[in-house]
């Protein structure tokens, strides 16, 4: 059984990010895996992260723990100014805790990026870094990323997609994760 961490969202919970990498997540749950959700509300906890302090505050241990155990991940971030926000980021850097591990950062791990943001040019940058950043921590970003103009209204209250394309993207992303886990483990 394959196990999907999602990392993704803003300080505002059930933001379009969060309701996007849920999906995912979702969609990876229907089809056997376990999964392990870091929202942005959760990731506000963490500290900057600081590679020169050992000492790691309880959601930092949690986020790299299940990093570890992590078969695919799934990296949300909404576009701030055109880049990855920081609050993603951050979670992020905490795989450098993992620099040493016989996995070291995301090796051999499917990575689904989903960007999200009002503008298109903002969202395609953002996907461009989240899919540069896993490229530089070994990982495999999945062939689809999703890039969401939040724009308008993207998922219902109870966080299906609302347009069929972003629905798409988005269980295409999570099909490819299980198939590259799947294969990874062959």
């Amino acid at each position: 059984m394959a196990h999907i961490v999602g990392i993704g969202g803003t300080t505002r919970a059930e933001s379009g990010t969060e309701l996007a990498v849920r999906y995912v997540l979702k969609v990876c749950e229907a089809k056997g895996a376990t999964t392990r959700m870091f929202s942005g509300p959760e990731m506000e906890q963490l500290p900057h992260y600081a590679p020169e302090r050992p000492e790691r505050h309880g959601m930092a241990v949690d986020l790299v723990d299940e990093l570890r155990k992590a078969d695919g991940v799934v990296l949300g971030s909404s576009s701030y100014h055109g880049s990855v926000a920081g609050l993603i980021k951050n979670a992020i850097d905490y795989t450098q805790d993992m620099m040493k591990d016989d996995r070291p950062y995301f090796t051999g791990r499917p990575v689904g990026c989903v960007a999200t943001g009002a503008g298109w040019q903002g969202v395609v940058a953002t996907l461009e870094h989240l899919r540069t950043i896993v490229h530089s921590l070994r990982g495999w970003p999945t062939p689809l990323g999703a890039a969401i103009n939040t724009m308008e209204k993207q998922f219902t209250p109870d966080g299906e997609p609302v347009d069929e394309k972003v629905g798409f993207q988005l269980k295409t992303m999570a099909d490819e994760i299980l198939t590259f886990v799947d294969r990874w483990r062959e």
